[in-house]
């Protein structure tokens, strides 16, 4: 064992913890008072993002209930090929996610089948950058030039539009200064808020945002729920379900994974349904490129909404390369024996959580034995390589349901990608017909 390897957890759950944030936080707050400046949340816009189009209508109302904060805007471009692998099927999936979330928030849009063309985009953009130069609110404009970029670009004449758009000199200029500020803050994505030091993608996240902004009391409103809670599935639901069984589509190697999965497996329980494990390798294992600023990203965020879940999580033993192979290994042999939830719950906790090294025989016994395997039989079955064979099947599977990032969920025609989105798998097995599903007030 090296070095890295032993250090790494110790590293990780300093950096991840809460008692750390919670430092964070108080030295960011008394840094600001020192200085005298006021609460700054910055937020990056990309105009071709659907979620943008969201969070473009979310905003104003955080605006009216968080007064003592100012919101700065700045325009964006698309995150590079890097950091946004497989671009068309994001971007499809993009439109049909948004569309839900519109659906449960109230808010405005639904996928119109294609992306916006580029003179309609430009036409957006160039209001925004005449808008923000002549001290106007973007914030304002954003919204409405969303709605109808997406919905019905003919209105998109510049006598609607009210103002004389920018050039695309001054658009270009504008879009490198401001996504070249997201890169030097931290970040790669659009429909990104940032506030002292901590970032916040899109409208899933605006909770953890709220919070921080509720303990600084910055709430105009206090007691009150927060404008956009976390959406999570029912754990009171009890009911029939119209769909026996779901897959449930997981990499080893991904921390969304690890906290989502005993949540999968308690769910199904309680339902009475089947969960269909389809594994497959991680992304950086299938040549899809993970950079820093993202990995450092997921994994912060996977922190906090672990806490969210109550979900042990950061003291890591990176499990890419050999450990994840070895761990998939298993899992045939895991599901023969009628324990594969287990294992994979052992798994991911002892990686993710505990710090254990499954590359070692030592770790992977330890996380093996107490879900049930016996030793002997993991030696045999770590040397047969039919794992390989059903991964990829999984991974084309995955494919083909137009999305290749895990974790994901296919549920009857439902088939929605992240941790965050069970609650929609929890009502697509519940009522399969049930295209929309609203925010109960």
């Amino acid at each position: 064992m090296n070095l890295r390897t032993l250090l790494m957890p110790i590293m990780t759950a300093s950096m991840l913890s809460e008692a750390r944030l919670q430092r964070h936080w108080a030295q960011a707050e008394k840094a600001r008072q020192k200085k005298g400046l006021a609460h700054v949340i910055h937020y990056f816009h990309q105009v071709d993002d659907p979620y943008s189009a969201l969070v473009a209508q979310a905003i104003p109302q955080l605006m009216q209930r968080y007064v003592e904060v100012q919101w700065q805007f700045h325009l964006v471009q698309a995150p590079l090929q890097e950091h946004a692998p497989e671009r068309d099927r994001l971007m499809r999936y993009s439109r049909t996610d948004a569309t839900r979330l519109a659906n449960y928030w109230g808010l405005k849009f639904s996928d119109p089948g294609r992306q916006p063309d580029e003179k309609s985009v430009q036409l957006v953009q160039g209001s925004l950058v005449t808008a923000l130069e002549k001290g106007l609110s973007a914030f304002e404009l954003a919204a409405p030039l969303s709605h109808a970029l997406w919905e019905n670009p003919s209105k998109l004449s510049l006598s609607d539009i009210g103002i004389q758009p920018a050039s695309a000199v001054q658009i270009q200029k504008r879009l490198h200064d401001d996504t070249r500020l997201r890169q030097t803050l931290g970040h790669y994505l659009g429909t990104t808020l940032y506030y002292a030091g901590e970032w916040y993608w899109g409208i899933d996240r605006l909770h953890h945002l709220e919070s921080r902004l509720q303990a600084l009391h910055c709430d105009s409103q206090p007691g009150r729920p927060p404008c956009f809670p976390a959406i999570v599935e029912n754990h009171a639901l009890i009911c029939e379900p119209v769909l026996r069984e779901f897959d449930f589509f997981f990499s080893l190697r991904s921390p969304y994974s690890a906290i989502v999965a005993p949540r999968v497996f308690a769910m199904a329980q309680r339902m009475g349904v089947k969960v269909n494990l389809r594994y497959v390798l991680p992304m950086v294992m299938r040549g899809l490129p993970v950079p820093a600023a993202k990995r450092k990203y997921i994994v912060l965020d996977t922190a906090r909404e672990a806490r969210l879940h109550h979900t042990p999580f950061g003291r890591i033993s990176d499990p890419v390369g050999k450990p994840t192979e070895r761990g998939l290994s298993l899992i045939p042999l895991a599901q023969a024996k009628g324990v594969a939830q287990a294992y994979i719950c052992s798994f991911m906790k002892g990686v993710w959580a505990e710090g254990v090294n499954a590359g070692s025989d030592r770790g992977l016994r330890l996380i093996a034995e107490r879900a049930g395997l016996s030793w002997d039989d993991c030696k045999q079955a770590m040397t047969d390589n039919q794992w390989r064979a059903i991964a990829e099947q999984n991974r084309e599977a995955l494919l083909g349901l137009g999305l290749w990032g895990v974790p994901s969920f296919s549920a009857g025609q439902c088939a929605v990608w992240g941790q965050d989105r069970l609650w929609w798998v929890q009502q697509a097995l519940k009522d399969p017909s049930t295209i929309a599903i609203r925010r109960v007030a």
